[in-house]
């Protein structure tokens, strides 16, 4: 190996702010450059079963990237899930889930010039069994890349609330990036939260536009968060949904904007539903299909014609026992997250990284002597 680098750890001031885009962008970045880079997920909280190993949900992503076996105490060592806090606070000296880390942490250090380890939550998640990022971070003795959601004022609080934590550890922050910045706010952002940053000497590293297409689920999503079943064009899960279209209240704006909307309708009304998207579509020219799937909701019959118009267009058809406002309303709370059904959104976060993050700082600053 000809270099070796310190340790990089990526955390982020709450859920749900890019943590996991981040990670993305910097281990393909680093790969890019011709560095061997290694990956793991601390502590995890939501895990997945895979070829009877249980591991963190993230740890598969970063396989199929970065092309590696999954190894579960290498790559996700500690996993808190349910039931866990209640087993650590009851008998805590059955547990050595330090060590647990720090040998993952060993054994990839052995292998790879730069290894980055990917937090879970905010900052403070892990505290119940001495595992918070900040925690973790010190016993890997590595620097922190934070990540940040867009804005000033708010996201000024967060990261003083959350850097805290970091400094009561001596955990060094090696820079931020403020991630979902609107483009006409970029230059404000930057102004403000930069001026805010150099008084407490942390370093901005970048600052990642808002990228609506990130925030789209796919019909697979869409299918666990309702409860539902697809019982047509199972293959076609992975569509994206970039907006919801009512069955009653089919917009023809919407129609000729998108070839991705989610059609929510009662099974009762779906002939009907389907009836009218075709007619408007004659009328105005749509050649493409704009659905990229179906939920049909409560009971009903489901007429031939609709069935030869999903099969035609090759549409998932999701069926629900809930009714329309509640699938709406359920579809509306997903809370997206980037995984191997997703891999038009690993691209563009790995895109978004090299284009907008000084990398050259990062390595620089992990450089090890």
């Amino acid at each position: 190996m000809s270099q070796k680098f310190k340790n990089i750890y990526v955390a982020a001031t709450s859920q749900h702010v890019g943590k996991t885009t981040s990670t993305l962008g910097l281990v393909s970045s680093f790969m890019n450059r011709g560095y061997s880079v290694g990956y793991c997920k601390p502590v995890g909280q939501k895990f997945l079963d895979v070829q009877n190993l249980r591991v963190d949900k993230d740890t598969v992503l970063f396989a199929d990237l970065i092309n590696f076996d999954i190894v579960p105490e290498l790559h996700s060592p500690v996993l808190l899930g349910p039931g866990a806090t209640e087993l650590f606070l009851d008998n805590p000296d059955n547990f050595h889930l330090a060590e647990m880390v720090l040998a993952a942490a060993d054994a990839l250090e052995k292998k790879n010039e730069i290894n980055i380890f990917e937090g879970t939550g905010h900052p403070g998640v892990g505290s119940v069994a001495n595992l918070s990022n900040a925690r973790v971070a010190k016993l890997l003795n590595a620097g922190v890349v934070m990540v940040v959601e867009g804005g000033v004022g708010s996201t000024i609080d967060m990261l003083n609330m959350t850097t805290s934590l970091f400094r009561e550890e001596n955990v060094p922050i090696i820079g931020v990036i403020i991630n979902k910045v609107i483009s006409e706010k970029k230059e404000k952002v930057r102004h403000y939260v930069g001026k805010w940053l150099e008084k407490q000497n942390l370093k901005l590293l970048g600052i990642l536009p808002y990228e609506n297409t990130l925030a789209f689920p796919v019909i697979k999503t869409v299918a666990e968060a309702i409860s539902g079943v697809v019982t047509y064009n199972a293959d076609y899960v992975t569509n994206k949904v970039e907006s919801i279209l009512a069955g009653s209240l089919i917009d023809l704006k919407e129609l000729k904007s998108s070839q991705d909307l989610l059609l929510v309708v009662a099974t009762r009304s779906i002939n009907e539903a389907i009836k009218k998207i075709e007619s408007m579509a004659r009328q105005h020219g749509i050649k493409n299909c704009p659905l990229s799937g179906i939920v049909a909701t409560g009971e009903g019959k489901i007429e031939k014609h609709t069935l030869e118009y999903i099969e035609k267009h090759n549409i998932p058809l999701i069926r629900s026992d809930l009714d329309t406002y509640g699938a709406v309303l359920k579809i509306s709370k997903i809370e997206v997250k980037i995984n191997t059904n997703t891999p038009w959104k690993v691209q563009m976060a790995i895109d978004l990284i090299q284009n907008n993050v000084d990398l050259d700082s990062i390595l620089d600053y992990s450089r090890l002597e």
